[in-house]
């Protein structure tokens, strides 16, 4: 697993690509996620376009950036789920989760 973070205004968002499947990286997500929120920055986009394959430890990682950010006060949605979208179905998780078609999408519903 890959991330770049970028700031579009008051927006977060996070390009990950790759397979998540925990390590060190995944570690570095949730850092990244908590230097963000302690910059009072509370709008989070995680773009899985690129995203190949996620095991359950990635699902796990993107439970603890959604609890993270919503226990700040603030509001995590996901873009691009097809890739795994079938995984957060089985797991029900995609009820949990705010997700949009594209990215351009979940940047208009955080700045609404």
């Amino acid at each position: 697993m890959k991330f770049e973070d970028t700031l579009q205004g008051e927006i977060v968002i996070i390009d990950i690509s790759g397979k998540i499947m925990g390590g060190e990286e995944t570690t570095m997500f949730h850092g990244r996620i908590h230097e963000y929120v302690t910059r009072n920055k509370k709008k989070f986009v995680l773009d899985l376009a690129k995203t190949d394959w996620m095991n359950s430890v990635g699902l796990g990682m993107l439970i603890s950036a959604l609890t993270s950010v919503k226990n700040a006060g603030g509001r995590l949605v996901l873009a691009n789920i097809t890739k795994i979208e079938s995984v957060l179905t089985i797991t029900r998780l995609i009820s949990v989760f705010e997700h949009y078609d594209n990215r351009e999408d979940a940047i208009k519903a955080l700045q609404g």
